[in-house]
């Protein structure tokens, strides 16, 4: 494995497996991942939450099934955020849809399996470009699984985001009227979804930030304001681990420019 480029905040974080348990439920809010029982794996996920996103993921794929989630969003966030190199940042995320989707379907209980994949192919098909994944029915796919781990955890934040932005997307790209006959897409279903995902984790600056750009998306110019506002929301907010840090930042680069 290459090595990765270094969190650019490293050494702000100094979380180990007995504090990531304590602030398990607010570091987890988005995500409903269920707090682990092996020491092991609550120091793969303490890697992650202090930035070494590769040391969780190597961590994380060494455990098993108990360790994909953690490997699963390292990568992700990895891939999102620090990976310069968009062949490799593409290859990161398929490889997680691979591994997510593995253990969707040894293990379909763990829903995050099936939310990673989707998170995963969702930013994949944003590289090759939207309309050419949706060609190759990724969309599809996105959206079942979206689908189904609302369906089976209402309270799942991040989950409504990724789908609010599923349905912005593919109208951006098509229009509304390909993307609701050949998609389902909606654009108040998914703005309903993004209402939703805020309140049910209105501490998100990861919901924040992309619900401003499914406005953008949905509506331009007419909801700058609007989409301002929610940059500000999210530059506010006071990360507590290093994912949170680089939305909070990332707010505040969209405000500057």
């Amino acid at each position: 494995m290459a090595k990765w480029t270094a969190f650019p905040y490293a050494g702000d974080y100094h979380f180990d497996a007995a504090s990531v348990k304590e602030n398990w439920a607010r570091l987890h809010a988005g995500d409903l991942e269920p707090l682990p029982q092996d020491p092991s794996v609550l120091q793969a996920w303490a890697h992650f939450h202090n930035g070494e996103f590769q040391q969780a993921a190597i961590m994380g794929l060494g455990l098993g099934a108990p360790g994909l989630s953690v490997a699963s969003k390292a990568t992700c966030v990895y891939a999102t955020y620090l990976e310069k190199h968009e062949v490799r940042r593409l290859d990161l995320f398929l490889e997680v849809a691979g591994q997510a989707g593995e253990l969707a379907e040894d293990h379909p209980d763990t829903l995050n399996a099936r939310y990673w994949r989707a998170y995963a192919l969702s930013r994949y098909s944003q590289g090759i470009s939207v309309a050419k994944a949706l060609a190759q029915g990724l969309g599809t796919k996105v959206k079942t699984d979206l689908e189904y781990v609302i369906r089976h955890a209402p309270q799942h934040a991040d989950a409504h985001v990724a789908l609010g932005s599923f349905h912005a997307e593919v109208i951006d790209k098509v229009g509304s009227l390909i993307g609701a006959m050949a998609y389902g897409a909606n654009k108040d279903i998914g703005l309903h979804l993004f209402d939703q995902a805020i309140k049910l984790h209105a501490e998100s600056a990861y919901g924040l930030l992309e619900y401003a750009h499914a406005l953008l998306m949905l509506e331009g110019e007419d909801k700058m304001d609007e989409a301002n506002r929610l940059y500000q929301q999210a530059a506010q907010l006071q990360p507590l681990d290093a994912t949170e840090r680089l939305d909070v930042e990332m707010a505040r680069s969209q405000l500057a420019d």
